[in-house]
């Protein structure tokens, strides 16, 4: 049982690493949550502090979300009697809510999708790159991050209980994924409103 809190508490702390607060401090003298949306992800920052600076958010959170289940994974293989996939999972969840609720910056970060991404392609290549690419494509469409975000959250439970093979971690994800996306919505909740009501912003790919 310590382990699994352990490694909670540890990818909740490495979630918490705001780096779109740390970028745009450092190279655009200002906190990017003051700004915009408010929240400190990289669509927030490409869209106030520009593409250098939203890239380097983007890898960052990326990384967290891979160091945070590289840890448990690691941590999985050397300890007897544990479930690693459990361990995965926690570490997973733990480190999206350390970056929706950092406890470096007054609990309030980004929205986790980045930080997802990095999560899902470790876990599963294949669903985490068709996740990708879903992603994309309805935001190419429709130019809203927010559509392509909620809707590849919905993917993933979905991917899962069709795909069995490809996890760095053998055992059941389905429970895990619902967990995500229904994350993943939860911290979308005004984009959903502004959608229903029309008034979600859209990205401009000239800029």
């Amino acid at each position: 049982m310590a382990v699994y809190i352990i490694v909670g508490v540890v990818a909740y702390l490495i979630g918490s690493i705001s780096f779109g607060v740390i970028f745009t401090k450092k190279m655009a003298g200002f906190d990017v949550r003051e700004k915009g949306s408010k929240g400190a992800g990289a669509t927030n920052v490409l869209r106030n502090a520009g593409k250098k600076v939203a890239a380097l958010t983007l890898i960052c959170d990326i990384l967290k979300g891979i160091v945070a289940v590289l840890i448990a994974v690691l941590l999985g293989n050397i300890i007897k009697d544990i479930d690693a996939a459990l361990l995965v999972q926690i570490s997973g969840i733990a480190v999206v809510i350390g970056h929706t609720f950092p406890i470096f910056f007054g609990f309030k970060g980004g929205k986790g999708v980045a930080t997802s991404l990095g999560i899902l392609l470790l876990i599963n290549w294949q669903i985490g790159l068709i996740c990708l690419v879903f992603a994309l494509v309805i935001m190419a469409i429709t130019r809203m991050v927010s559509v392509g975000s909620v809707l590849a959250a919905i993917l993933f439970p979905v991917l899962t209980l069709f795909i069995g093979q490809n996890y760095i971690v053998s055992g059941n994800y389905f429970v895990f994924s619902i967990i995500m996306a229904l994350i993943v919505a939860f911290n979308h909740r005004t984009n959903i409103s502004r959608l229903l009501n029309g008034t979600e912003n859209k990205l401009s790919f000239k800029k």
